[in-house]
């Protein structure tokens, strides 16, 4: 399918949703949709299936690339997330039936940013020019590293909770450099291009990374990846192997993101051999987050649920897995949330689950494979 007419399949995806669920949501779509209304409502009228004779015989119908990902953006965050979630599902199946998963925009490596943050300042440098951050001052290469790498809406001048937790309990470690990838506007956009655009990201920052390793041991290189951010960090896990002939040390997902990287799709993200250990902490099962296990070592806390306690919504839940990463992370709490090796909730909670407590988080031992569960409560601090 070609990409203009792609793009017009799937602006009537959207505004078909829109108009279905618009009298049980407040769904707006600004200047945007108030200009195209009328003219949606002929194009509806119309199947998916004549996208090139629309696209030949209504040109001014369709919207500018920019119009269209803001209006389906801002349609998408007006929804209930498990109907946006099964939304974007829908586009990415498309897309990929259609072969339509080439990045329409492919990312520009100076325009995406390594951030150093050291407590006091932010130290920027792009891609292209990681080998200067490596050898500014305020990194040192006697530290360890930890690259955070998050997703959607992800941005270094806005506020940004998973990069505030990790950056605060690293600060006080006192022994680590964290360098956080600034994505910025190339996965601040609908979900379904930024998972097309994660085999790219990840090709840029795994040369980074392999500059990086030229400079400290390997092994004192640890990659982290929220949402999205997971599979970006797997892409970068391949791609550093390419450049520097070794794995990764550590690449460990939080809540790696389950749209568009389903099982039997052929968008491909984070799993087991893209680091030499590769762990998976699970906290949205099977909506904003991936279900299956597809690391060396998958830790379930409180079962394979979508939502976790003290959660009312699956923003929430799906934001549990850096909550509690971070919480391991501070000096005095690596044992602070402990897993077995178990089948299910369940069985942790019957007692038949005999192996040997491990914990979870910043000191996983790196030996371990399989499926761990544990219980939380439902506030800091999370320690069941």
């Amino acid at each position: 399918m070609h990409a203009h007419t792609f793009l017009i399949t799937l602006f009537i995806l959207m505004v078909s949703w829109n108009n279905y669920y618009s009298s049980n949501t407040a769904v707006e779509a600004a200047g945007f949709f108030e200009k195209f209304t009328n003219k949606t409502k002929e194009i509806t009228n119309l199947t998916v299936e004549t996208g090139k004779a629309l696209a030949e015989k209504a040109p001014d119908y369709v919207p500018t690339f920019d119009e269209l990902l803001d209006f389906t953006k801002q349609s998408i965050a007006g929804l209930p997330l498990e109907v946006a979630a099964s939304i974007i599902n829908k586009i990415c199946s498309i897309a990929i039936a259609a072969n339509a998963t080439k990045p329409f925009r492919t990312p520009n490596a100076s325009e995406l940013n390594y951030v150093l943050l050291t407590g006091d300042e932010n130290i920027t440098f792009p891609l292209t020019n990681s080998i200067e951050l490596w050898r500014h001052p305020s990194f040192d290469p006697k530290k360890k590293t930890v690259v955070l790498i998050t997703g959607w809406t992800t941005d270094i001048n806005e506020t940004n909770t998973a990069v505030d937790l990790l950056s605060e309990a690293y600060t006080a470690r006192g022994d680590t450099n964290f360098v956080f990838i600034d994505t910025a506007r190339y996965v601040d956009t609908l979900y379904a291009w930024s998972a097309f655009n994660t085999q790219e990201l990840g090709e840029a920052i795994g040369e980074g990374l392999a500059l990086l390793a030229e400079l400290i041991p390997n092994e004192n290189i640890h990659v982290i990846g929220h949402s999205l951010g997971a599979h970006i960090s797997g892409a970068a896990g391949q791609s550093f192997q390419n450049h520097a002939g070794k794995l990764l040390p550590r690449i460990t997902g939080l809540d790696p993101a389950n749209p568009c990287f389903k099982e039997g799709e052929t968008l491909q993200g984070l799993m087991r051999g893209d680091a030499e250990f590769v762990d998976i902490i699970h906290t949205n099962c099977g909506v904003l987050g991936k279900r299956d296990p597809i690391g060396d070592s998958d830790f379930y806390p409180n079962g394979v649920v979508p939502l976790q306690p003290g959660c009312l919504s699956i923003t929430c839940s799906h934001a549990r897995s850096y909550e509690l990463y971070a919480e391991t992370v501070y000096p005095g709490k690596e044992n602070s949330l402990m897993a077995k090796k178990c089948n299910s909730i369940s069985a942790l909670d019957s007692g038949i689950c005999k192996s040997k407590p491990i914990p979870v988080g910043f000191a996983c031992p790196k030996n371990v494979k399989g499926n761990y569960f544990f219980k939380t409560s439902g506030e800091k601090p999370y320690k069941s």
